[in-house]
């Protein structure tokens, strides 16, 4: 028996892949290793490509390089709360899950997803607006947006009224998520997310029809750089921040090129 070929999900993983080997710390080591592949035969490119590759490794480690491109993307204001008192939704994109998570009985929401969330509740309680989570998975086990409702009814004693738990991606998010809407007659939205994701986030809801609200969280860039030596010292926080930012970089770029 055949199965049938998907070319959506086989397009969504090519972009995974395509992704893992651009992405630090994957991309700027296999620059590095080719540079030495080639330096024998090629000294000046094997040499180019390595010193590029250690240099690409650096910036998106240090604290002062990574918060000076992570502000170009962090353009969106701090909501002003009244504004979000006009929309008629709020609407929390995950942001990936933990599989191994044994004290909570197997699964639960990963860091990123847990600050929309907790940006998400506070929002609800001042508002009293309804709460949809958005979030599928391209692996086993449960969906993120199951797992997002769980921890805002269970931890943050909140209530979920939708659960769009069928997406992949951004663009799917927003898709997924306007039919749930639409629905019940909803346009306008209050849309979190973080601050580094907020204008792609935003622009795949509006092109859905819908008026969002942006209430950014979590900001990477923070106040101007401080030009000490311990800021141009890699550190494990701001190269997670650096594959954040290339992370958004790739996606803007993507959604750019595929938009009809």
């Amino acid at each position: 028996m055949q199965m049938a070929f998907d070319t959506a999900i086989a397009l969504f993983w090519l972009k995974k892949m395509a992704a893992l080997a651009v992405l630090p710390p994957l991309g700027p080591l296999l620059l590095m290793a080719l540079g030495l592949i080639v330096l024998r035969r090629h000294r000046r490119i094997g040499l180019t490509l390595s010193w590029t590759g250690l240099t690409l490794a650096f910036l998106l480690s240090a604290p002062a390089s990574v918060g000076w491109m992570a502000r170009h993307l962090e353009t969106t204001p701090p909501l002003v709360i009244a504004e979000a008192e006009t929309a008629e939704a709020i609407v929390i994109l995950g942001g990936g899950k933990r599989d191994h998570a044994p004290e909570y009985g197997g699964e639960t929401v990963n860091r990123l997803t847990l600050e929309r969330l907790r940006y998400g509740a506070r929002l609800a309680r001042e508002t009293g607006l309804p709460i949809l989570v958005s979030g599928g998975t391209t692996r086993s086990g449960m969906a993120e947006a199951e797992l997002m409702r769980a921890a805002l009814e269970i931890d943050f004693r909140m209530p979920v009224r939708w659960v769009e738990s069928g997406s992949r991606d951004t663009r799917e998010n927003a898709l997924f998520s306007a039919v749930q809407l639409k629905a019940a007659n909803i346009r306008r939205v209050v849309l979190v997310t973080h601050a580094i994701h907020m204008e792609r986030a935003r622009s795949e809801f509006e092109a859905q029809g819908l008026e969002v609200v942006s209430a950014p969280t979590a900001w990477f860039g923070g106040a101007e750089a401080d030009p000490r030596i311990r800021d141009i010292v890699p550190t494990a926080w701001a190269a997670f921040a650096g594959w954040l930012v290339v992370h958004e970089w790739m996606g803007q770029f993507a959604y750019r090129i595929s938009r009809p």
